[in-house]
């Protein structure tokens, strides 16, 4: 399962590339840093992962599991995030955001080509489920 999880969440940091580029995702690592059970939310899970991406790195175009809510929080540089075919938007450290089950994010991306970004990202998900799939 934690394969899964560094699978899937991988697809969720960094920078914005050329579109084939940006399917096979540059520069970024994820840690798992916990996973539970939600007691009284029979099925449903918490996970939370430390997404860091070095200047110019992004992640592949993915989209969010269907049970997933997530809460991201910009820890460090900052984040470019389009989701849903939308506006392009920069997250800077203390800034946060929610995405909702289902969501694609077209760009994920480092908002630097010279400085490191990391967000923690806590997802509510399905217990035993992927958290992104990415598209091709």
């Amino acid at each position: 399962m934690f394969k899964k999880i560094v699978i899937a969440a991988a697809l969720m940091v960094a920078v914005a590339g050329s579109a084939s580029a940006h399917r096979e995702g540059k520069n970024a690592k994820i840690t798992p840093v916990f996973d539970h059970v939600i007691p009284n939310l029979p099925g449903k899970g918490m996970r939370g992962l430390l997404g860091e991406c070095g200047p110019g790195g992004y992640s592949p175009s993915h989209t969010h599991a269907k049970s997933s809510f997530i809460y991201a929080t910009v820890v460090e540089g900052e984040i470019r995030s389009q989701k849903n075919g939308g506006e392009e938007r920069v997250f800077k450290v203390g800034e946060n955001f929610i995405e909702n089950a289902g969501d694609h994010h077209g760009s994920s991306a480092n908002g630097s080509d010279t400085k490191p970004a990391k967000l923690i990202a806590v997802f509510v998900v399905d217990t035993e489920t992927e958290l992104a799939i990415r598209n091709k």
